[in-house]
């Protein structure tokens, strides 16, 4: 695997954030039959993969019939991204996307937009609009993130009892930084773009 797939993976896992979610996956469980809890798990991240492959597949078109062009959509990823790093840095109560729903989840809030969310919508649109040649390439990239989030929720209540709370959190945390950097590289990327342009 080259260089830039490997990045593109490594930014995929930290914009879904699998590590992130397993409370937030856990907590919504809690509510579903022990029989139906891998189902359910797989279901989800079918809906947010398939999400995903239609905004890496017409992301552009759509672009183009919003009129935005690659700069703006680097801006505001950026500036999504950026929020969404700054709650998992500094926590909420609520977790990152708000209050969970009650009962068995469907579509929101766990494949959207806890796993296929703003972020994630944005970096797959923004590596297609920016290398649309290597398109089978990011659709590789999604598939591998995606199987490493299924077998990530899959073994949701392994990995909480390994790691315990506290060290799910100081992991989010460091996501969180790290997810900050990319939020800002993505940002000033926006800008310059913007820029020659004018």
């Amino acid at each position: 695997m080259d260089t830039s797939l490997i990045s593109a993976i490594v930014i995929l896992l930290l914009v879904m954030d699998p590590i992130g979610n397993i409370p937030l996956f856990i907590s919504l469980m809690r509510n579903v039959r022990r029989a139906r809890r891998t189902r359910v798990i797989l279901r989800e991240c079918c809906i947010a993969y398939v999400v995903l492959l239609v905004f890496a597949f017409f992301g552009r078109p759509i672009l183009g019939l919003l009129g935005l062009s690659g700069s703006s959509l680097s801006i505001a990823g950026g500036v999504i991204l950026f929020l969404i790093a700054l709650r998992m840095i500094f926590r909420h109560p609520e977790g990152i996307f708000g209050d969970p729903v009650e009962g068995e989840p469907f579509i929101v809030p766990l494949a959207i937009p806890a796993i296929a969310g703003p972020a994630a919508i944005a970096a797959v649109m923004l590596m297609v609009s920016r290398a649309p040649e290597r398109l089978m390439a990011w659709c590789l990239a999604l598939t591998v993130a995606m199987l490493v989030t299924v077998a990530l929720l899959l073994s949701a209540e392994r990995v909480s009892r390994l790691a315990g709370k506290q060290g799910l959190l100081a992991f989010e945390r460091l996501m969180g930084l790290i997810l900050t950097a990319i939020a800002v590289e993505m940002l000033l990327r926006g800008i310059q773009e913007f820029v020659r342009q004018l």
